[in-house]
């Protein structure tokens, strides 16, 4: 057997699969414990104009498990024409990511290992194929490493939950709970674990819970959240396996005949102290609490939360959260300790696993110069506008411009109908009384789809029970509405709205950790509803934030239409202080709550207000900001890739299927479809790239085919041969080299006029043949590069 001529698939099946489970199966379990070709992320989504593609996803040869979902080691292989070691850079960049402590390469010679414990003393040696370690030697050197004593493991090899439908905690998922459940092995007592919205915490919470639950080392566990509907979700989706050993706390009433706790936990305290219903508890009654979004006060000295951790402080507390709080006031890292682990907005939209967004910034004249009344001016109703300078920190608030509201909705409503009239809506507004007259504003720019049904926009806020009610129905990707909710804090945080492709800023947002919240609710992907990205409307310089170093997800656009152009593009307060809409008490219609009276509000209906500037801003492939426009980072990125023309030249005319190039350079988010709108249809891909990158010449396809015939590089084929190939010459003329390419091609007129299929084919002496002339006619097409 020649090794050298074997595939990398070859080298795998003969050689590194039997190395590794040994004699009978009995290092590693091929059937439990190896698993092949495992892809772990779901490739980034990449966005340009119209067009979505997701980038390539990552993949490891080999992932081996001690057991199911308590990974060890990331095996890569090459086949025999390379080093022993010429896998390992990939296999460590996977076990970086993956949290592995083990990592291979392989060439079918040998193993390469590098130990990433560290403690070995030897970081990197070769093995002989017939000495590959075992499962369980691996896994004892992984104890040893992390100084898990004999009596912890029946806690940390606990297992999962599995329902049997094949559902499986992502990657960053089976980390985040493996940390954190050896962590409580091991005895420590407050870990914090940070997840960007939309990355499935309570999902995270539930396994880490049920592990320890079954393990018997935590029996009675507390789960609190701050909102009704964070508890009512979780009790009937994720947590539902619990089934009859879990209550939620309701009515204030306590029962202890429970193990799984779920609570609101204005359910449980209050100013009084009677009604700091927790304290019928003991002391130590639970052994483990986990606080979800444990930033929104649950450290702060005075908070109600901080009331419930200090009174059960003896048990182990994790606090959830994706947005880390660090204030002079509040920080629930001095308080949790270090996250235990982190997975960021960023890295969710890197690996496809979250949605990313364009941004729509639109600057209105009058909250860009300010507005200043006339001498004497007076409001609709009469009263004296004090005379000063109002700008956006005014609107809305103490100042209410009648028509910017109008222009704002019908901004909303350009949008929509360019796209869809249907996408799921959320416009985040000052106020309650704010996300009425929106409402009002919406309906009035809508008026054929608002007499159609009345709940096509509906106001969701605290203090609207109708429009609350309303909230399941908007979440739910199955329910056509509502469609458009207006809102001012209620909806921040805990609405899952896995199909919402619009979200509209018209507040101001001076907290970094409100910005998250709000830009969460687009973040989550549904593939089955066509919701892959979605788009954030900026009429108040929120999104003046993606430029704060504390924000970790930058957007794939932000964009400014031009005057006069299409709209569509190719939680806390300002002082960082909770407003806590709708669970906690009833908001005032002002500021969700104001004490006091309330301050002087100017109605102005008289004044205009026009669109000023719109733009649009996007991320590239690696989640770099650009603002430059698809042109211009197109050709920096083939440039990227191809240091000259030359070398363009070069990679296009030796790939045997031209469609491979352009799909690599989709991945790098050169979409030639879009450049072609903006440049010219009729040119080939070949063309687009050679002009737009390095300013080549271009020539039409039709020019390029022309320049064949002319050549009658064909008169060597027979007369129905050579049809085809003018026919195919035709074709890409009229589509491109895409089409030329696929065999499909000879099932449609005119190619149905010479035969079928086969018999095209046998016209060239058989399909290597056929293969042959494509070829051909591709080196006769690009034979200039001009």
């Amino acid at each position: 057997m020649n090794k050298k001529a074997l595939t990398e698939t070859d080298i795998r099946t003969k050689f590194i699969t039997p190395a590794i489970t040994g004699p009978d199966g009995a290092k590693w379990n091929v059937m439990t414990q190896v698993r092949e070709e495992v892809f772990f992320t779901k490739g980034r989504v990449i966005v340009r104009g119209k067009t979505v593609k997701r980038g390539e996803a990552k993949k490891a040869d080999y992932l081996l498990d001690y057991k199911p979902k308590l990974p060890l080691a990331v095996v890569e292989a090459k086949d025999n024409n390379h080093a022993v070691g010429a896998g390992m850079p990939q296999a460590l960049e996977y076990a970086e990511i993956l949290d592995l402590p083990f990592a291979y390469s392989s060439n079918g010679d040998a193993f390469l290992e590098h130990d990433r414990t560290g403690t070995s003393g030897v970081v990197e040696r070769e093995i002989p194929l017939d000495q590959f370690p075992s499962a369980e030697e691996l896994w004892q050197r992984y104890c040893a490493a992390k100084g898990i004593k004999p009596e912890q493991i029946s806690v940390i090899a606990q297992d999962y939950y599995d329902d049997g439908s094949g559902k499986a905690p992502r990657y960053y998922q089976l980390i985040a709970i493996n940390r954190t459940v050896d962590a409580i092995a091991r005895g420590e007592n407050r870990l914090l674990l940070v997840m960007a919205t939309g990355t499935g915490k309570t999902y995270t919470a539930f396994q880490i819970i049920w592990r320890l639950w079954k393990s018997g080392a935590k029996k009675r566990i507390l789960f609190l959240v701050d909102r009704n509907i964070l508890a009512d979700q979780t009790k009937t989706n994720d947590f539902k396996p619990f089934g009859t050993a879990m209550t939620k706390v309701t009515n204030r009433t306590v029962d202890k005949s429970f193990e799984i706790y779920l609570c609101l936990y204005q359910a449980v305290t209050g100013t009084e102290e009677e009604d700091n219903i927790y304290k019928q508890f003991s002391k130590d009654f639970f052994d483990l609490v986990i606080v979800d979004e444990c930033h929104r006060g649950s450290a702060a000295d005075d908070a109600r939360w901080r009331q419930v951790l200090e009174y059960f402080s003896s048990a182990t507390q994790i606090g959830l959260t994706a947005t880390p709080k660090e204030t002079k006031e509040v920080s629930n890292i001095e308080y949790f300790g270090e996250p235990i682990y982190t997975y960021s907005l960023k890295q969710g939209i890197s690996d496809g696993f979250l949605a990313p967004y364009k941004v729509v910034r639109i600057g209105l004249d009058k909250d860009l110069d300010g507005w200043r009344p006339e001498d004497g001016q007076r409001d609709k109703h009469g009263q004296l506008i004090e005379d000063r300078e109002y700008n956006l920190r005014d609107f809305d608030r103490n100042l209410i411009l009648e028509k910017r509201t109008a222009v704002v909705a019908a901004k909303v409503t350009e949008f929509l109908k360019a796209t869809s009239r249907y996408s799921k809506t959320i416009i985040f507004c000052e106020n309650i009384e704010h996300a009425e007259r929106m409402r009002q504003a919406m309906v009035n720019a809508n008026p054929d789809l608002a007499a159609a049904n009345p709940n096509y926009v509906v106001r969701i806020t605290g203090d609207n029970p109708a429009g609350k009610a309303q909230l399941d129905n908007f979440i739910d990707p199955e329910k056509t509405y509502p469609v458009i909710a207006t809102t001012s804090q209620l909806m921040s945080t805990g609405v899952d709205a896995q199909t919402c492709k619009l979200i509209v800023l018209d507040k101001r947002i001076g907290s970094m950790t409100e910005f998250k919240q709000i830009i969460g609710r687009g973040t989550r992907i549904n593939e089955d509803y066509n919701k892959l990205f979605f788009t954030i409307m900026d009429f108040r310089q929120a999104t003046a934030l993606f430029a704060d170093p504390d924000f970790d997800g930058d957007p794939v656009q932000i964009y400014e239409p031009p005057e006069g152009g299409s709209v569509v593009p190719p939680a806390e307060d300002e002082e960082g202080n909770q407003v806590n809409e709708g669970e906690g008490g009833t908001p005032g219609p002002f500021e969700g709550g104001d004490e006091g009276d309330p301050p002087t509000r100017y109605y102005v209906d008289s004044v205009e207000v026009r669109v000023a500037t719109e733009r649009v801003q996007y991320l590239d492939a690696d989640g770099k900001l650009i603002t430059e426009s698809l042109k211009d980072y197109s050709r920096k990125t083939v440039r990227k890739e191809f240091a000259s023309l030359d070398d363009f030249l070069t990679v296009w005319n030796d790939a045997e299927k031209k469609q491979a190039v352009i799909e690599e350079l989709a991945t790098k988010g050169v979409f030639l479809d879009e450049l072609a709108d903006q440049v010219g249809n009729d040119l080939d891909a070949f063309d687009l790239v050679c002009h737009i990158a390095f300013d080549a010449p271009p020539l039409t396809r039709k020019e390029r085919a022309e320049k064949v015939k002319k050549r009658n590089v064909f008169a060597k084929y027979g007369d129905q041969a050579r049809a085809v190939l003018d026919a195919l010459l035709q074709k890409y003329a009229d589509s491109g080299i895409t089409s030329v390419e696929s065999l499909e091609i000879l099932k449609v007129d005119p190619f149905t006029q010479h035969g079928t299929p086969v018999e095209i084919v046998k016209l060239f002496g058989g399909k290597p043949g056929y293969l042959k002339a494509i070829r051909e006619l591709e080196t006769e097409l690009y034979r200039k590069a001009a």
